[in-house]
């Protein structure tokens, strides 16, 4: 179990999360990034920006 950034609320992830993957708070619904796995820690993830062909 790991603490949201945004709303402090609770998230249930699987015992096989990784480093990197995003996750959704179900109870604000903020897009988390898994930071850390050792301890478990979120960050609010990046948003996703154009490349405009780049």
């Amino acid at each position: 179990m790991a603490i949201c950034p945004e709303c402090g609320g609770a998230i249930e992830l699987d015992y096989d999360v990784v480093e990197g993957e995003i996750v959704e708070c179900e109870e604000c619904g903020a897009e988390l990034e898994v930071v850390n796995v050792n301890p478990l820690e979120l960050d609010v993830a990046p948003d996703e920006e154009e490349d405009w062909g780049e």
